[in-house]
């Protein structure tokens, strides 16, 4: 069965996505404003888990598929990586509008994803999403940095030739990312590019601007 995208739009209407690339302060921002206005915040990554769990290989394959340890999953080439990493999103895609339809029912939500522009455009109007992004150059260390990601860095580390696995994963995530981040920046959606000298404060204060948030529209969230 395929849903029209005028449909999904209308169901997710309470949804606000913000997206972009790795390391770009997605999570940082979702929470944040998720906090400020007492809105829910809905992460796809932590609700991969569940969605693995009533998934099955003959319909979502990607998501299903097991790798003996990490030289295996690092081992592979660039290209098979990356088709295994869209391949993942595209099945996930499912169980997460299905999520967000019934999270969205009785107000808005946050959605704290890594969609692209084509899936942005499908689900949603500009005005409800925003692209928190960074120059895709050396994510690896950026992202092995973060305590958040500890499980990936001793991961990754465990490789039998930590070098060559940060190379492959390296490069994956560059071609992956770097021609969504060009043209991110070149389209009339709404981005940010990730400022250390910028405060959490006052990027989050950008975002809630472009959402057409406000103080006194948190009172009325919260009351």
């Amino acid at each position: 069965m395929i849903l029209q995208d005028n449909i999904i739009k209308e169901y997710l209407r309470n949804v606000y996505f913000i997206t972009g690339t790795p390391c770009g302060g997605k999570t940082t921002i979702s929470r944040a404003l998720g906090e400020k206005y007492g809105i829910p915040v809905y992460d796809i990554d932590e609700q991969f888990p569940f969605h693995q769990a009533i998934s099955d290989s003959e319909h979502q394959p990607n998501m299903n598929k097991q790798f003996r340890d990490a030289d295996e999953f690092f081992g592979r080439s660039v290209e098979d990586y990356k088709a295994w990493l869209l391949g993942n999103l595209k099945e996930q895609l499912d169980f997460i509008i299905l999520d967000l339809i019934k999270l969205s029912q009785n107000g808005r939500v946050i959605c704290d994803c890594h969609l692209t522009m084509e899936q942005i455009e499908q689900l949603s109007d500009p005005s409800r999403a925003a692209f928190m992004i960074t120059d895709p150059t050396d994510l690896v260390e950026t992202y092995c940095d973060r305590p958040d990601h500890q499980d990936f860095s001793d991961f990754i580390h465990s490789a039998t030739d930590y070098e060559k696995a940060k190379k492959t994963c390296t490069q994956t995530l560059y071609e992956l990312n770097m021609e969504k981040y060009q043209e991110i920046k070149r389209s009339n959606f709404f981005w940010l590019e990730r400022d250390y000298n910028r405060s959490v404060a006052d990027t989050v204060a950008l975002v809630e601007k472009h959402f057409g948030w406000n103080t006194a529209d948190r009172e009325s969230v919260r009351s």
